[in-house]
């Protein structure tokens, strides 16, 4: 019989097929006593040799798949494995205890775990999650298991939470849709189940025992069945018909200019997250990259992401785009997007607290390797470099000093660049209200509607108790867009959207009256909003 259970909806759009339970799988191990200590030593070595060898193959995979930043983690599982002290006492308790190397294994682990989970620096705090893993590899090896190899076909995701470094890192082309237990509508993870095109609910509570069973998500109703009936997936199958009819009228809109009917003429942008997302970009017909989140580079990682990474990640989103523009966001780090090796203070409020261009003007050297990766990539292209979070005419220039530094030691080291263009996201009521004087500093202006909505409504958007308070059309923020539009018009600077409230198409009409010069969505929304601003009016 299946079972119907009612969230929100994060994404709409219907998914049917298998379900992926994402979560922690840990082995229960049994200890067994063992009558010779060097066999079984010698058992443990050409388990954790095999182990070994899984991560170096894994690691290449990944090189491929995903670049070096987030390839380098299974490189740091590998060499752990060889590291003397988790081998010592591996051994150590086999001989002492003349127990079974799996029992070895799980101790070493527990202890090592512990122990960094008790230590004040945070990156070895983080390494204890890390033993776990590892351990649990040589245990699958001396079991016999077959490795889990996650998304391996189309399945619909299901978990008690996905933070937005594990969404990015999923196989998009194996994800139908994604089901959570924790999570807001208005989260990054969210935000990212838009990208990507993919039905998507929050807030349904989660039963590993369902993986491998048939799903359904339906998320126009907001409801996800477990183990369909033969009526209910017929019924479905039907649907995700008549769904793909309608994403196939909207390819009569490729090519065409985004021209409402009084004659305004748009940009029609795409955002994206890393540069696999810009093929979506093209595919839809994107006029622009209006928002390449550079943070996405530094989530999921076990370090800080090279100047050479970061250059070679901007360099080929430049020449994809071959000549059109690419509006590169740099590092919007806090908030709901930790990471581990940043080594962040905890805050009661993070919201407000030590992120975005705050944290890079706190730590300059992380901002200006940044900065010289995204200078050096305008050689190869159309780039605009567009700086989060602003709230002051100050933080404006000392941003501008700090640009004019890279390029001076560019020029030093006979390193090349190009011509670039620099905006600023008003995304805090803050820079909304003094925008008449942040548009005479800058080249541009970005309304990142998401922060703006939160900041001016007091309304955490991480915070599912508070959506019923979220008025996302409140005329306070509709008003907010209107001053930053008019203020960079009277400077000559153009003034585009790049938060959600670009790909509500109840609102485009009103943009367009507001005077608004680029909308930038993600790619999947692009073909709705062209025929929105076409057929409109």
């Amino acid at each position: 019989m299946s079972k119907c259970i009612s969230g929100k909806i994060v994404y709409d759009g219907i998914a049917v097929g298998k379900i992926y339970y994402y979560g922690v799988k840990a082995s229960v191990v049994k200890r067994s006593k063992i009558d010779d200590a060097n066999a079984e030593i010698e058992r443990y070595k050409k388990a954790r040799d095999q182990a070994i060898d899984e991560l170096n193959d894994i690691y290449e995979k990944a090189l491929v798949e995903v670049g070096e930043a987030n390839a380098a983690i299974f490189e740091t599982h590998a060499m752990l494995l060889d590291d003397d002290d988790y081998n010592d006492s591996v051994y150590n308790i086999i001989e002492t205890q003349m127990v079974n190397a799996e029992y070895a294994v799980a101790t070493t682990a527990d202890n090592f775990a512990k122990m960094f989970s008790e230590m004040e620096d945070e990156y070895f705090r983080a390494r204890s999650a890390d033993m776990i893993d590892i351990s649990e590899r040589v245990i699958r090896v001396l079991e016999n298991r077959k490795e889990d190899e996650g998304l391996t076909s189309p399945s619909i995701v299901i978990a008690e939470n996905l933070a937005p470094s594990e969404t990015v890192q999923l196989d998009k082309s194996c994800l139908l849709g994604f089901v959570t237990h924790q999570g807001s509508v208005n989260s990054h993870t969210a935000i990212l189940a838009r990208a990507m095109n993919i039905p998507a609910l929050v807030e349904i509570e989660i039963d590993p025992e369902w993986n491998g069973k048939m799903g359904i998500i339906d998320g126009n109703e907001g409801i996800f069945i477990v183990d369909p009936t033969s009526q209910e997936l017929d019924k479905y199958n039907k649907k995700l018909l008549e769904q793909k009819e309608k994403q196939q009228l909207l390819q009569q809109y490729k090519g065409k200019e985004t021209i409402s009917k009084s004659g305004k003429k748009i940009k029609l942008f795409a955002n994206i997250g890393n540069v696999s997302d810009v093929a979506a970009a093209l595919e839809n017909d994107a006029e622009g990259i209006g928002l390449f989140r550079s943070e996405f580079l530094y989530l999921g990682t076990d370090d800080y992401p090279s100047e050479e990474e970061q250059f070679q990640a901007y360099k080929t989103v430049a020449e994809m785009m071959a000549g059109k523009l690419v509006v590169i966001r740099t590092l919007d780090i806090g908030a709901d997007k930790q990471v581990d090796y940043f080594d962040l203070e905890k805050e009661d409020n993070p919201a407000m607290g030590l992120r975005a261009i705050r944290l890079c003007l706190t730590r300059p050297e992380i901002f200006k390797t940044q900065l010289r990766a995204l200078i050096r990539a305008s050689a190869y292209g159309n780039i605009a470099i567009m700086y989060p979070m602003i709230i002051s005419v100050d933080e404006v220039r000392r941003i501008k000093d700090l640009v004019e530094e890279v390029k001076k030691e560019l020029d030093a080291a006979g390193v090349g660049y190009g011509k670039f263009s620099q905006g600023i996201m008003i995304e805090t009521p803050a820079s909304a209200v003094i925008s008449d004087l942040l548009a005479k500093e800058v080249d541009f202006f970005s309304i990142g509607t998401n922060d703006l909505i939160q900041y001016t409504l007091a309304a955490d958007r991480q915070n599912p108790k508070l959506e019923l308070f979220t008025d996302t059309h409140h005329e306070a923020v509709l008003r907010l867009i209107k001053m930053a539009i008019d203020n960079g018009h009277k400077e000559g600077i153009w003034v585009g959207i790049c938060g959600e409230l670009g790909a509500d198409t109840t609102l485009t009409s009103r943009f367009l009256e507001m005077g608004i010069d680029e909308l930038s969505v993600s790619s999947s929304f692009l073909l709705k909003v062209r025929r929105q601003v076409i057929e409109g009016d």
